[in-house]
């Protein structure tokens, strides 16, 4: 996909609309190295709380893993003693509780097997959010972009960070329909469609720092100059 469609694709998808606050702000703003940086601080305001909100569903989803994990080993041994065909002497009563007690231990396993794709989610949303700021903080100083494409790079970045945060509570009903009739099938159906989203945002992503960081390449002016930036942005 050449740099142009690919922007515009990226653009359309993921911008978000700028307060009113904030735009009557930048239009107050002077011009020159020192709006880009004040213009960035402005944008970067509001995503700072989206990234917020993501730690927090993050780290909600690590406390609910380790608890997992624990219960898991629980789980095994308990499966692992529990042989209900070995146990003859058995009442009819007593292997049908047992039996009820079995099956539940077998719905918690399938739980937990769950649990590792969501692990997965938040690992990758943990990435999105290091990439963001890795280049974020190498934008802002660049001098080859402007206020204006530093705006639009920062609405970009705030937009893939929401698209992710609906796709961690995507995951949150899933977790939810732990305690509801949700059968496994559709329960890892919802799992998969999240992580696949998630993962598509850490593409974008990528990609659109690779092509701003191509832009930035292509509009210095010496070989030394060339040289530079593809080592501040460890590119070969």
């Amino acid at each position: 996909m050449k740099l142009l469609e690919f922007m515009t694709k990226i653009l359309k998808t993921y911008m978000v609309v700028l307060p009113l606050s904030a735009t009557v702000l930048l239009t107050a703003l002077p011009t020159g190295a020192s709006a880009q940086l004040a213009i960035a601080e402005v944008i970067k305001a509001g995503v700072k709380k989206v990234i917020k909100a993501v730690d927090l569903k993050v780290q909600r989803l690590q406390n609910e893993t380790i608890w997992l994990q624990n219960a898991q080993k629980v789980v095994e041994n308990t499966l692992n003693k529990l042989k209900l065909g070995e146990i003859s002497e058995w009442t009819e009563r007593q292997r049908s509780l047992y039996s009820e007690y079995y099956e539940s231990l077998i719905k918690v396993r399938s739980v937990i097997s769950a649990y590792k794709r969501i692990r997965d989610i938040a690992t990758t949303q943990a990435a999105i959010v290091q990439e963001y700021r890795w280049a974020s903080g190498l934008f802002t100083k660049d001098k080859h972009f402007t206020a204006g494409e530093l705006l639009q790079m920062e609405e970009v970045y705030e937009g893939i960070l929401k698209a992710s945060v609906n796709n961690l509570d995507q995951v949150f009903v899933v977790i939810n329909s732990f305690k509801t009739q949700m059968g496994d099938a559709a329960r890892m159906e919802l799992i998969d469609a999240a992580a696949e989203k998630m993962e598509g945002n850490f593409a974008d992503l990528r990609q659109f720092n690779d092509q701003n960081i191509t832009l930035s390449i292509q509009r210095s002016k010496s070989v030394l100059e060339t040289k530079t930036l593809k080592e501040l942005y460890d590119v070969n």
